[in-house]
């Protein structure tokens, strides 16, 4: 199978980058595959499992952000990205349960607002995972 460049980038580092056959991306509007000369367009990530496909699977939780596919490739940009396995999964159900706790104390209002927002994204990073 034909490859293209890939790089997913969060604002901390470079998390990956090479050559890929295949990638699923966690959009906005629903996962869609790149392949190599995908049309170019650009979309909103939803937080969720991003997918490498090909010989070596890797598999990267994504968090906000937004994908860029162009005639030299995949770019995706992420407020953040880490790969599945490094993904504490009990500091993360950890930071829900405070999360929750936040929300239900907060008066209405920009704070409440907000930990609602972050609260929903690890929510669905959660899901994403299979809890």
């Amino acid at each position: 199978m034909a490859t293209f460049h890939f790089e997913l980038t969060s604002p901390e580092k470079l998390v990956f980058s090479g050559e890929v056959e295949h990638v699923v991306v966690p959009g906005s509007e629903g996962e869609f595959g790149v392949l190599k000369d995908h049309a170019p367009l650009v979309a909103l990530l939803r937080p969720g499992v991003l997918t490498v496909l090909g010989q070596n699977e890797k598999r990267f939780v994504v968090r906000g952000g937004f994908a860029e596919v162009n005639p030299k490739g995949l770019t995706v940009l992420a407020d953040f990205a880490a790969a599945v396995e490094d993904i504490d999964r009990e500091g993360l159900a950890g930071q829900i349960k405070n999360l929750e706790e936040d929300v239900a104390d907060a008066q209405d209002g920009p704070a409440k607002d907000q930990a609602a927002t972050r609260l929903e994204q690890l929510k669905a990073v959660q899901s994403a995972l299979g809890h």
